[in-house]
């Protein structure tokens, strides 16, 4: 049986139905039809609507469309505004939620796929969840002992690079003595010195972040837990409290930017796993201490597209620099650049393919504004809002769906469809 209609739908379909019939009367009557011949439908042409249709009104229509265009653009932004100023003021619940929608983006896929083969819903959220904790703290325990076993290498080293620094800029072109060298220095401890109400300060804003950097991880990780479990629960109640009637493209917007993030999220990790490893096999090759926790330092960095990896190799080549030489710092620094041009031109569009393909410029702009509004995490978090908001608008605004496993159902016994053209008056 067909659904229902609701009681507004209704009333408003008859509506329509009892103002196409008067129409179609005064057009028989008009243009002389006999209603016997055949039933036909009738479609009239809407009447034009735009600016150009008032011709008497007295501002041009070229600056209605401006001011139009202005306030709708004004409203939106001081709606994104607010949007991103509530946002801020309640980081310590937003960033870890979005934290762990972007984990749950990651570890979907595993879950599903343990669902698929009969685990229960818990039994598959837990067995994940676990999983990454292990992994995690199986990561930071190696790069610690391998920091513990190399840090008195990296002392010794340094204080020889130190010395060949020191007479690389005694010869020309700078040919500082050592006496300058020391008298650099010296004013250096002294400034710190200078400075150390403002460096107790900043201790405490920093005693201050890691305890609200411990509350959103516990946040994240109990977030987390949730939508492994049910997020897709979750997200079915979230469509009910849209209109009945706005429903399934809410529903299809959402499966479409869930869809752009897991494979954001899965391809970002794959490029850092492709950069902190090559990364780590130059770092060996060249025999720089501490070459396993910096590759571990590169992987975390290129979470932040286009700089996050280049970034964090600065620290590679000032180490290598120190203990290796300058050599081995400029091989390092042209190793670091061809992996990122391979990376770049070859692995990342084979990776994240056409769904979450966004112009460099856009990535650039939205890192820079991630990074001024909210530092380090608004840097991370930019660019997957900017491909989901891309994605999802132009799912809405092309009318598009998601391809259904059903066909439509076609309406039975409807007259032939055949245009009227409206008489001339």
């Amino acid at each position: 049986m067909p659904a229902r209609m609701p009681r507004g739908v209704t009333r408003r379909v008859d509506a329509m139905r009892q103002r196409l019939a008067h129409r179609r009367e005064i057009l028989e009557a008009e243009t002389d039809l006999d209603p016997a011949l055949e039933q036909v439908r009738v479609v009239v042409a809407p009447e034009p609507r735009g600016y150009d249709s008032d011709r008497t009104h007295p501002v041009p229509y070229a600056v209605r469309a401006a001011a139009d265009w202005s306030w709708r653009l004004l409203a939106i932004v001081a709606g994104l505004a607010l949007v991103g100023w509530l946002a801020w003021r309640m980081r310590v619940v937003v960033f870890p939620v979005v934290a762990a929608t972007l984990l749950a983006a990651l570890l979907w896929t595993p879950v599903h796929r343990l669902r698929a083969v009969g685990w229960k819903r818990a039994a598959s959220a837990v067995v994940v969840f676990i999983g990454f904790l292990v992994v995690i703290a199986g990561s930071l325990t190696v790069v610690g002992r391998a920091v513990g076993d190399q840090f008195g290498e990296v002392v010794d080293r340094a204080e020889e690079g130190l010395g060949e620094i020191q007479d690389w800029l005694a010869g020309p072109p700078f040919t500082l003595s050592a006496e300058q060298f020391q008298e650099g220095i010296d004013r250096a401890v002294e400034a710190l010195g200078q400075n150390q109400d403002t460096i107790t300060e900043g201790a405490l804003s920093t005693a201050t972040l890691a305890v609200e950097f411990l509350t959103g991880l516990v946040l994240t990780l109990f977030s987390l837990v949730f939508f492994l479990y049910e997020g897709d629960r979750i997200w079915a109640w979230l469509v009910r409290l849209f209109p009945r009637v706005a429903r399934p493209r809410v529903d299809g917007a959402g499966k479409l930017a869930w869809r752009t993030l897991t494979q954001y999220v899965r391809g970002t990790v794959l490029i850092a796993l492709f950069d902190g490893t090559l990364i780590t096999i130059l770092l060996v090759v060249l025999g720089v201490p501490l070459a396993l926790p910096l590759g571990v330092l590169v992987f975390f960095g290129a979470f932040v597209p286009l700089v996050g990896a280049f970034v964090t190799g600065a620290l590679a080549v000032l180490v290598a620099l120190v203990a290796n030489g300058l050599v081995a710092a400029l091989i390092v620094l042209v190793g670091i650049i061809a992996i990122q041009q391979l990376e770049g031109h070859v692995f990342q569009p084979f990776v994240l393919g056409r769904m979450v393909r966004v112009h460099p410029l856009a990535v650039v702009i939205a890192v820079a504004v991630g990074a001024y509004t909210a530092g380090i995490i608004g840097a991370i978090v930019a660019v997957p809002i900017v491909a989901v908001a891309n994605t999802v608008l132009t799912h809405l605004l092309t009318g598009a769906t998601l391809p259904s496993t059903t066909p439509p159902p076609r309406p039975d016994n409807l007259p032939p469809e055949r245009a009227t053209p409206a008489p001339r008056r």
